[in-house]
């Protein structure tokens, strides 16, 4: 399985969960492509809904959006998430999906270099996002957090002089306000001080508070 996700957006939307319909997985990955004509079943980050699609129909929705090629789509989104070019944001992630995303994901906020808050993320059960309004639960931690010790000293002392030169950034500072989200890698059952974990994404553009969740409107 796969997640897609484009570069534009927020609260989830045009993120997608893909994993094949007939699940005939390659042994080693990249051994064959998929075929325009095989079945996808895709599952939306902003309300977790799930739609089955061709490859084909799936790269139409992402490059042109809603059209004859692509077919009937129930997302809210309009996809088109190459629009503009680069230069505009138009671009697509590609990255590995972890299975332990069910367990929740850890968002580290951040002012500069400094960690300010940790947030555990659930999915609602039966869910894979953990975006807010999803039913999704929140935990709140301090940046103190003894059982996420390990994560938390392995990012801050080691991993953070690395993000922006890895970014190909390397004369700008850290921004101001940011985010991080943590996923469990490791199997499970493995113990917490060996335990790796994968970042889903950094976020400096569109940081939302989670503590004000319950304050926003909504439709109703």
């Amino acid at each position: 399985p796969r997640v897609i996700k484009q570069n534009r957006g927020s609260s989830g939307e045009g993120i997608w969960i893909i994993k094949l319909k007939e699940g005939n997985y390659c042994s080693t990955f990249g051994e064959r492509s998929c075929e325009d004509g095989e079945k996808l079943m895709l599952m939306e980050a902003n309300d977790n809904h799930e739609e089955e699609h061709t490859v084909g129909e799936f790269v139409e929705f992402c490059v042109n959006g809603r059209n004859d090629k692509s077919g009937e789509w129930t997302s809210k989104g309009v996809g088109k998430y190459l629009e503009g070019g680069k230069d505009a944001g138009g671009q697509l992630v590609d990255q590995r999906f972890c299975p332990r995303i069910v367990e929740g994901e850890l968002r580290y906020n951040c002012v500069g270099d400094a960690l300010v808050g940790i947030i555990h993320k659930k999915p609602k059960e039966g869910g894979i996002s953990a975006v807010g309004g999803t039913g999704s639960i929140y935990t709140y931690y301090g940046p103190d957090e003894a059982k996420f010790k390990n994560l938390t000293e392995g990012f801050l002392q080691k991993d953070l002089p690395l993000v922006m030169p890895a970014l190909g950034l390397p004369e700008e500072p850290i921004p101001l306000w940011w985010t991080t989200d943590f996923i469990l890698s490791s199997p499970e059952g493995t113990p917490a001080e060996e335990e790796k974990w994968i970042v889903g994404e950094f976020n400096c553009s569109c940081v939302g508070i989670s503590r004000c969740l319950a304050a926003y409107c909504k439709d109703d």
